[in-house]
């Protein structure tokens, strides 16, 4: 895959050393050590707002909450009226 978009940042000396013993030590350059980092992170950081844990009451709340019928309002309507963006 062609690198296109730059990401550009400025740190100081010993970050940029701890970050290059880092990436010697997995045998990657400095750049791909970050970049690889950063994306995990940020995947972590993504799927934490994704991913929540509930009890057995809460879950059963939470369950009871996903099965009562939504009412219907003028909002809703025209949202699901719309065409998806997807087809």
């Amino acid at each position: 895959m062609a690198r296109t978009a730059p990401i550009n940042m400025r740190v100081e000396p010993g970050q940029q050393a701890l970050l290059t013993k880092a990436a010697a030590l997995v045998n990657k350059d400095r750049t791909s050590f970050i970049l690889e980092v950063a994306c995990r992170e940020a995947e972590n950081i993504l799927l934490d707002r994704r991913l929540f844990q509930l009890d057995d009451s809460a879950f059963q709340a939470f369950e009871e909450a996903l099965d009562r019928p939504v009412p219907m309002n003028t909002k809703l309507k025209n949202l699901l009226s719309e065409e998806f963006p997807w087809d």
